[in-house]
């Protein structure tokens, strides 16, 4: 393995607290970077030229589901309960230890094409020890956690959980996988909602997140129905349940919160919970408009993911800040939201909601190296006179050149170095195929 790496001749969006842009060279060693600068003269095993190319942290999504990736195309035009019920519930339950693997090595190789090399992921009720093995060989950082579910009358057999055993398995995927690789990998509790969850299972795994300290990702608050069952069930509104059950803080993170009341947004602020925007699924979900410069104003973390590609079609993080920054314009107004906002967004600001802040999201000295290169000298996106406008408005995934996870080199010259493109394609038709014919859709 590459173990020094002098990335030369490009313009460094550090993303550090100035939002300094250096012109100049980043020098990489161990896995960690060593300098930032100029002319930086020193011996290593590996130069890249960035030339006409941003050098920027790599990005960080912090709401995407692996698992759905071979569902692309096969949920589209529904809401979201029925997109759950008579699509999404029946290709998870669908799902074998072959197939969720295929799922998982296609929407990494399409992440860490499209320049993100950190991800939060809530994966199906089985099989989660698939995706982490996944995560492993294909070099990716990634805190992933199994979808918990003991509540429902529509859901699958094989989804209903036992509460006990839901939470025995999604502990022993903790205790097995959490801090693995060096701390690439992480582990996380991932309930999926609170209509698909009891009290209890709710209760006890926001005592078990602060015993093992380890996140919470589960969504809240997405769609009027769903906002509207919960009430109905709890007497609570969504934000205002889980909080009352210590669902709340700095170590978790909520899917969408597109539809919020001025008290539930009190109890972000308040509690620095951190929130997932998700705008493409959002809109093809129809679900609506989440409050984001709002929530902003008032400091709430928020943070980008694509969701899953059954409800986005794509895992493209150049698409979700562009799509964040123009429907902010549209109910605000053009100056909300700024280009250099959005990738702040993107990179550290999602570092941050995974506890990774001091870690990763920002090229600076002593931070793990996790890096990509975008040619900016491309018709789409020339003249790049503004390199941070270029790349929330005008780049597209099949502009990064390379991408480095901890030092190493997981996309070279835009091929993929850790996993075979045209065999991921491949397991993926062929297991796709399959799992439609036994969801029976």
């Amino acid at each position: 393995m590459t173990q020094s790496i002098l990335i030369r001749n490009g313009t460094i969006v550090t993303m550090d607290q100035h939002d300094s842009i250096v012109y100049g060279d980043v020098l990489i060693r161990d896995g960690r970077i060593v300098e930032v600068g100029v002319a930086i003269n020193a011996e290593t095993d590996e130069t890249i030229d960035a030339h006409g190319c941003a050098v920027l942290p790599g990005f960080v999504q912090t709401h995407i589901h692996l698992c759905q990736t071979l569902f692309r195309g096969a949920a589209d035009d529904l809401a979201l309960i029925d997109w759950l019920k008579k699509r999404v519930w029946p290709m998870e339950a669908a799902h074998t230890a072959d197939s969720v693997r295929a799922s998982a090595q296609l929407g990494i190789a399409e992440l860490i094409k499209g320049g993100t090399t950190c991800a939060l992921t809530m994966e199906t009720v089985r099989h989660t020890e698939e995706v982490l093995r996944v995560v492993e060989e294909a070099g990716f950082r990634a805190t992933v956690g199994k979808c918990m579910m003991d509540k429902g009358d529509d859901v699958p057999s094989q989804l209903h959980e036992n509460t006990r055993a839901s939470i025995d398995e999604s502990l022993a995927l903790i205790q097995n996988w959490h801090g693995q690789a060096d701390g690439r990998i992480r582990c996380c509790f991932a309930p999926r909602f609170a209509i698909s969850c009891t009290r209890e299972l709710l209760s006890e795994v926001s005592q078990l997140a602060k015993k093992h300290g380890v996140m919470i990702h589960t969504h809240a608050s997405e769609n009027k129905s769903e906002c509207e069952i919960v009430e109905r069930e709890t007497g609570k509104r969504n934000v205002a349940y889980l909080d009352s059950l210590g669902i709340s803080g700095g170590h978790v993170v909520l899917a969408h919160c597109v539809h919020l009341a001025t008290e539930e947004m009190e109890t972000l602020a308040r509690t620095q919970t951190n929130v997932a925007h998700c705008p493409s699924s959002n809109l093809k979900l129809g679900s609506g408009l989440a409050r984001v410069a709002e929530m902003l104003a008032r400091k709430i973390p928020v943070s980008l993911g694509a969701d899953g590609a059954a409800c986005n079609n794509r895992l493209d993080m150049f698409t979700e800040m562009r799509t964040a920054a123009l429907l902010q314009k549209l109910a605000h107004g053009p100056e909300v939201l700024p280009a250099a906002r959005v990738l702040r967004m993107a990179t550290i600001d999602g570092a941050r909601a995974l506890g990774l802040g001091q870690e990763i999201g920002s090229i600076e000295t002593g931070k793990r190296a996790d890096v990509i290169v975008v040619d900016l000298d491309r018709i789409h996106s020339s003249p790049a006179r503004d390199v941070v406008s270029t790349l929330v408005y005008s780049a597209q995934p099949t502009d990064v050149q390379t991408a480095i996870i901890d030092g190493r080199v997981v996309m070279r010259a835009g091929e993929l170095t850790t996993l075979n493109e045209l065999s991921v394609i491949q397991d993926a038709n062929r297991e796709a195929g399959s799992l439609v014919a036994r969801a029976g859709i």
